[in-house]
């Protein structure tokens, strides 16, 4: 059997031009979400981005006029309402909705920096609202606005796989989130809407500064790594622009590892 191969364009590039997107969860110029919103509008698409509060405005409005974003507005999960006005806003002024990123998590301090054996079943529910169920919500008013198919996109970490040291409450929190991306995948691949997940590695953003021994985990990672580093923001960044485009049309209810192999290394000691 003889198979076609198409040739590969030299100049071939992801292109979003023709697309609209959702960005939840910048909070300044180190996010994670602030590198993928470069990538994105890089590449050519509208995008509405969200700030929590009126102490990260100041952070995220130059951020998004550097990005032209033509709809920016506040928007906390917890707060009733406020995450269906970015949705009514966005289907006002498209009329429809190509792709999402989510990057929030959150947890009390005491619960995030105390055994997950202690946690109280207030901060447990409040960390699975904001870092997880959040999720879940934006699917449900995606959904009707993603007519011809679409992509949600979150962020996950290594801890809702494996243990990691002081990672807590956030472990069961990003393990359901993982399940719920396989769940969502499930139930709207019938309407050609992916949904998959971005295992990000340990990166220094304004949420892993919540980690206690954070540093001796960057330092776990650069040793065992299968590449002996770190990853950055913009391989992150490149990575949900690859999962917001048409490249990854046959890709749903997946974990992409983007952590220098890390989530592979085996326990070796010397």
């Amino acid at each position: 059997m003889t198979i076609s191969v198409r040739p590969i364009n030299p100049a071939e590039a992801l292109d979003l031009s023709a697309k609209k997107g959702l960005v939840v969860g910048i909070a300044n110029e180190h996010s994670l979400a602030w590198a993928a919103t470069q990538h994105f509008h890089a590449a050519g698409a509208d995008l509405a981005l969200t700030y929590f509060n009126n102490k990260a405005l100041a952070y995220v409005e130059p951020l998004a006029k550097r990005v032209a974003a033509p709809i920016f507005m506040p928007c906390d999960v917890t707060q009733e309402g406020s995450l269906e006005a970015v949705f009514a806003t966005i289907e006002k002024t498209w009329g429809r909705l190509d792709f999402l990123l989510h990057s929030i998590a959150w947890a009390p301090a005491e619960d995030l920096h105390g055994r997950l054996t202690d946690s109280s079943s207030a901060g447990f529910a409040q960390s699975m609202l904001v870092s997880c169920h959040s999720f879940i919500r934006m699917a449900k008013l995606a959904e009707p606005l993603m007519t011809k198919g679409g992509s949600l996109i979150t962020l996950s970490f290594l801890g809702a796989e494996k243990v990691v040291d002081h990672y807590n409450v956030m472990g069961p929190v990003k393990a359901a989130l993982e399940s719920s991306v396989r769940y969502l995948a499930h139930e709207l691949g019938p309407k050609a809407i992916r949904v998959n997940a971005i295992s990000a590695g340990a990166i220094r953003t304004r949420a892993s500064s919540g980690i206690e021994h954070f540093d001796e985990l960057i330092d776990e990672t650069i040793k065992k790594a299968p590449l002996r580093r770190t990853v950055t923001p913009d391989e992150v960044g490149r990575a949900a622009l690859l999962l917001a485009s048409d490249y990854t049309t046959g890709t749903t209810g997946e974990v992409m590892h983007v952590d220098a192999g890390f989530h592979v290394a085996s326990m070796v000691f010397h």
